[in-house]
């Protein structure tokens, strides 16, 4: 057995003590104890103390050409120091038992994982059946990972030992720039040894090298640092990785490889957020904190913040049923830190970092079969719909100016400072703002009609908000209240309706609001996401090819709209979602039974030229009359709201807010608006 002392050189490390009960490592003799879940961090970056090692041993990249490495954050992989692995599993010790004799139970639970399906044993894996012993649960992940059905050949040990001769050859130390993907240099180390760890950052290497085009993809290091505590060897955790990366099914993906991706991914969470844990959202935007900032987070509370033994509860999981159960647990956490930041809201400067230590210290706030007992009460949509609001909030994005090659770009939050409004103040709409969904949330509020400008005629309201879509509603009574609606569906739509009298349109994203005397929006969380399908990608009109459906193209041409009235869309306005011709079924999704979804569920826009309505279940949440004068409110089903101001009101100013788009692109992906949700 190799025995080679510990080199200072090995590496740089940063480490955070928590508070957690220990365990044993599963690496061999001497082993110290190390604290569960304790989320030592480690900070790898240049060192260049000792000039003698940089001089005699130059840096190569990950491509093998000699460079200078001045001022690059470094890997540093050094020759293993009194660690060796055999086949036991993680164990050097004992190859000479029959495990299975001394423990019989967890052989008799093996067997039963390998004759199981898969929904037996995603049963399983909620229930934490392979948790004891350590061996039983590494035997549970290598029999999932290896029944992943992957169309494309895998990178398999051969390839792995293969990359780590050309990378490392012979030294015994070799330095490299992190790999384009990782964010700052992070690696969660969790229960793992100085040999472990350095193990960690081969397989990230060779990762980096095997899949160029992954350029962000910060779960990365604590993913492989995870599956590496249960791997036979560092080839299997590097195989494993692999598999999860190549997985390219669309509804059960695993692992996010493009800023693009990663960023509508966080979107995507911000939207389940806005659904289900809506107070928070409110506390952080009423305390000018960025949203997207504290949501971009979201993944690292699972795959970073939380403590061990907690994450590979969640590792369970996530390698059977995909992206979704990562959703699940965040919205976990996030509606407990709602409730444990509720009474200290005064006393916190920064939510993101009061975010993850919370996480950090989840342990005493919650057990582990609690939080995903929790989880998976929360009743989420579909993978498949969920896919479809994910690739809605992408093209957003795109729409933003954001492509996969980018990494790392910021955009910053809409700005607000200079907002105008004679009905509401930048920080009251910057509630509102916080509340629309995610992939307009992006864009900037443009004025589209207001009283003061146009006249109380509801004839003038149509004619300046028709042809736009989503747009928000506000109005200020003679009283001071301030109430509103978020409306997804362009008011043209009310031409459409078959039939005489008033029909109701609109899309489950509705809602409404009041600013004041008090601040609260009411809308019905939302089960299903009927509103939200796939539209035919529109061929480019140049050589610029469109994106596919795959995802392999994030680029969308150019492209002409036109409103419903036949006028050309105003390039600056939003063309996400924007109502068009829909051809092929009329939904994407299969039909609920009519006692799921019952009529005042889908009344959420009316109008015609004597009043519009918002909200027509059981009471209508607002009525306003022809002359913009007047209205009236009522308790509303439909969102199940209270009056939103005194029942009858008389108006003192109206506005109606579209949103701004900064370039026009043609959408790939639309929101549907013309259809009745039955």
């Amino acid at each position: 057995m190799l025995q080679v002392p510990y080199n200072p050189e090995f590496s740089n490390c940063r480490t955070m003590n928590v508070d957690t009960s220990p365990m044993d490592t599963a690496t061999g003799e001497g082993s110290k104890k190390q604290k569960s879940g304790e989320g030592i961090m480690t900070r790898l970056l240049s060192k260049r103390s000792k000039a003698s090692v940089i001089k005699n041993n130059p840096s190569k990249d990950i491509s093998g050409s000699w460079g200078s490495t001045k001022g690059v954050p470094m890997l540093t992989i050094s020759e293993s120091d009194n660690w060796e692995i055999s086949s036991c599993s993680g164990m050097k010790y004992g190859q000479f038992v029959d495990w299975e004799k001394i423990d019989p139970e967890s052989a008799m639970r093996y067997q039963k994982i390998l004759k199981s399906n898969h929904q037996e044993l995603k049963d399983m894996g909620r229930s934490g059946y392979w948790s004891m012993p350590h061996t039983l649960r590494a035997k549970a992940y290598y029999h999932i990972i290896h029944s992943i059905n992957i169309e494309s050949v895998t990178p398999d040990r051969d390839i792995y030992q293969k990359l780590v001769g050309q990378l490392f050859g012979e030294h015994k130390m070799c330095t490299y720039p992190f790999p384009e993907y990782m964010e700052d240099g992070l690696i969660p180390r969790y229960c793992l040894n100085k040999a472990g760890l350095n193990t960690v950052k081969k397989v990230l290497l060779c990762i980096g090298k095997i899949f160029p085009d992954i350029n962000y993809c910060p779960i990365l290091p604590a993913l492989v640092s995870l599956l590496l505590h249960f791997s036979e060897d560092e080839a299997e955790c590097f195989h494993s990785v692999c598999c999860l990366i190549a997985y390219s099914d669309p509804n059960k993906r695993y692992i996010d490889q493009t800023f693009l991706t990663y960023r509508a991914s966080c979107m995507t969470f911000g939207d389940l957020a806005n659904k289900f844990c809506r107070g928070v959202r409110k506390l952080i935007a009423a305390s000018n904190q960025n949203l997207f900032e504290f949501y971009s987070d979201w993944i690292m509370w699972i795959f970073a913040d939380l403590p061990f033994t907690y994450a590979i509860r969640v590792l369970d999981v996530y390698l059977l049923e995909g992206y979704k159960v990562l959703y699940r647990v965040a919205l976990a956490l996030l509606s407990l830190y709602k409730v444990s930041v509720a009474s200290r809201v005064a006393h916190v400067d920064d939510f993101r970092q009061d975010m993850k230590s919370f996480v950090d210290s989840i342990s005493r706030h919650i057990t582990i079969e609690k939080l995903m007992e929790r989880a998976f009460s929360i009743q989420l949509a579909t993978r498949r719909e969920l896919n479809i609001l994910f690739n809605a909030n992408k093209y957003a994005l795109m729409q933003k100016g954001i492509n996969k090659h980018q990494n790392r770009q910021s955009y910053i939050a809409v700005d607000l400072e200079n907002f105008s409004s004679s009905v509401v103040t930048g920080k009251e709409m910057r509630i509102v703002w916080a509340w629309i969904p995610e992939r307009f949330a992006l864009f900037h509020p443009t004025l589209l009609f207001s009283t003061v400008e146009h006249g109380h005629s509801l004839a003038s309201f149509y004619s300046h908000v028709e042809g736009y879509e989503p747009t928000v509603l506000i109005l200020k009574t003679v009283n001071e209240e301030i109430c509103g609606a978020f409306l997804s569906s362009d008011w043209m739509m009310r031409k459409k309706q078959e039939g005489e009298g008033l029909s109701f349109f609109g899309t489950g994203e509705c809602f409404v609001f009041t600013l004041c005397p008090g601040m609260e929006r009411y809308q019905r969380p939302i089960l299903h996401l009927p509103d939200v399908r796939n539209h035919p990608v529109p061929k480019p009109q140049g050589p610029a090819e469109a994106p596919t459906s795959s995802g392999s193209k994030d680029t969308a041409a150019p492209v002409a709209l036109a409103c419903p009235a036949g006028t050309p869309q105003d390039p600056n306005y939003l063309t996400i979602p924007f109502t068009m011709p829909c051809e092929g079924p009329p939904s994407v999704f299969p039909k609920r039974a009519k006692a799921q979804r019952p009529l005042s569920a889908s009344m959420f826009m009316a109008g015609d030229e004597d009043r519009l309505i918002i909200g027509g279940g059981g009471g209508q949440a607002l009525c306003i009359g022809a002359d913009l004068l007047t209205g009236q409110t009522e308790r509303c089903d439909t969102f199940d709201s209270s009056p939103l101001c005194k029942g009858n009101f008389k108006i003192q100013s109206l506005e109606v807010w579209g949103i701004q788009n900064s370039i026009a692109f043609s959408p790939p992906l639309s929101v549907e608006t013309g259809q009745n949700i039955t």
